[in-house]
């Protein structure tokens, strides 16, 4: 079994990363983990923004980093054992991502 360098292992962090924060936090796929979760559409609003039908469960693993992010990360290496330089190619654009977001977050304070 291989281990990452110090290198790959960054980037496969950062693409872990910046891939958990795309399906946990990320405005972009709140339709779609609001559908997964079955949060109200509403759910911004004043009042109980789960109802019934809420998956509190789900929504705790989707939205935590130790456990979303545990399972991402093993996905990121599996794919690094597979394709190495494949993996790591597709895992730039990822990683500029989030060093974007990082120094959004650094210069806006």
């Amino acid at each position: 079994m291989n281990i990452p360098n110090w290198y790959e292992l960054a980037l496969l962090s950062l693409a872990a990363w910046r891939v958990f924060q795309l399906i946990a936090e990320d405005a972009i796929l709140d339709r779609p983990r609001r559908y997964v979760t079955r949060l109200r559409k509403d759910w911004r609003k004043e009042g109980d923004p789960t109802g019934t039908a809420y998956r509190e469960n789900l929504a705790d693993w989707i939205m935590c980093p130790y456990c979303a992010g545990f399972w991402i990360g093993i996905v990121w290496w599996a794919a690094w054992l597979i394709w190495p330089y494949e993996t790591l190619v597709f895992a730039v654009p990822w990683v500029i991502s989030a060093g974007v977001i990082g120094a959004a977050k650094i210069l806006s304070n």
